[in-house]
């Protein structure tokens, strides 16, 4: 069954965003496939190659699907490669659909389980269809385990229930990526941004195909930028608008280990007769009243730039899903003359 989802807001209905790095033996099978996937459906669709900065014929290929096919193929090349993550934020801001799918270009990925995910998108309502490769056809110590690793982590840190956060097949309604600014590797963190605005999500088991061609981009390093910038995704959805309640928390920590420390001293003191400024009491009390200080000086600046960029960007500190029966009301402006007017 092919999913109907046309939606004259945009100029297509489904746009397909693949990241190719250094990919010239998949690059004709995975569109040839694709093609066959999407042909069948009652969708206006379109196929966006991001190439990032390929140094073999990569960028050639793309350039010559998108000169014979200019209704449905677009190319964005990257000056250089800049990482997975950057080439699918410019898969994205180049995106003109209402639903944007992502996906490998290595033919691991299977295309024909976007209609699936499609249909479950429209039939149930969800704003994100996660990929879950269950039966995953990759080396078990360098690529499986550490994944593994990585996906409980995020799940526990984050609170969001996923079993493969790495699987780059995913489905995401416009408005869910509008809203996303992705850096690092960040791209694999999208369900937790999109949790945070209060987004729909399902996980689906897909078909996970060994690679043929070419050779794997991923290491164990990889997890170890993973692990850092789950320290920024949490910061961003726990923090973002409320950065006093973490810098000012652990200035309040501090302030009681200095007071603690204070406390020992003059405990010492009392017990033995002699202060002993020369212990480390006094430079343990000194120093945690500084941090503390610090801290809390660290959380207003923060709460500072937060009201700017929300100011200067016209956001607010919520997401609308929709309005029923009701109209937003707009402030009178003010004329340099100081009067008002409509």
């Amino acid at each position: 069954m092919a999913p109907s989802m046309n939606n004259h807001r945009y100029p297509f209905d489904l746009s397909v965003v693949l990241p190719v790095f250094n990919e010239e033996d998949n690059i004709q099978p995975v569109h040839e496939e694709l093609v066959g996937v999407l042909a069948g459906l009652d969708l206006r669709y379109e196929i966006i190659y991001v190439d990032d900065g390929s140094s073999d014929s990569s960028a050639h290929q793309i350039d010559a699907l998108a000169q014979s096919n200019p209704d449905s193929v677009r190319a964005v090349m990257l000056r250089r490669n800049f990482g997975q993550t950057a080439a699918i934020q410019a898969g994205i801001d180049h995106a003109n659909g209402a639903i944007i799918a992502l996906m490998d270009a290595d033919l691991q990925n299977d295309p024909h389980d976007i209609p699936l995910m499609l249909e479950q998108m429209e039939t149930d309502g969800y704003d994100l269809v996660s990929g879950w490769r269950k039966n995953r056809q990759d080396r078990a110590l360098s690529r499986k385990l550490p994944s593994r690793i990585a996906n409980r982590l995020i799940s526990i840190v984050t609170r969001v229930e996923l079993h493969d956060y790495g699987c780059t097949l995913k489905t995401y309604r416009r408005e869910v990526l509008d809203h996303v600014r992705l850096y690092g590797e960040m791209h694999r963190f999208i369900p937790v941004l999109a949790n945070a605005a209060g987004a729909r999500i399902v996980e689906r088991v897909v078909n996970h195909r060994p690679r043929i061609h070419g050779k794997s981009k991923y290491g164990l390093w990889r997890t170890v930028k993973v692990v850092l910038d789950l320290m920024t995704v949490t910061f961003l959805t726990k923090y973002n608008t409320r950065p006093m309640y973490i810098f000012g928390g652990t200035g309040f920590i501090l302030s009681v280990l200095s007071g603690i420390s204070i406390l020992a001293m003059l405990l010492s003191g009392i017990f033995t007769g002699d202060l002993r400024w020369n212990s480390p009491w006094p430079v343990l009390a000194a120093m945690f009243g500084v941090l503390a200080l610090q801290s809390v000086l660290l959380g207003l600046m923060m709460e500072m730039l937060m009201r700017t960029y929300y100011e200067s960007q016209g956001k607010g500190p919520y997401a609308i899903r929709r309005v029923i029966n009701g109209h937003r009301h707009v402030p009178l402006s003010v004329t340099q003359d100081g009067h008002t007017g409509s």
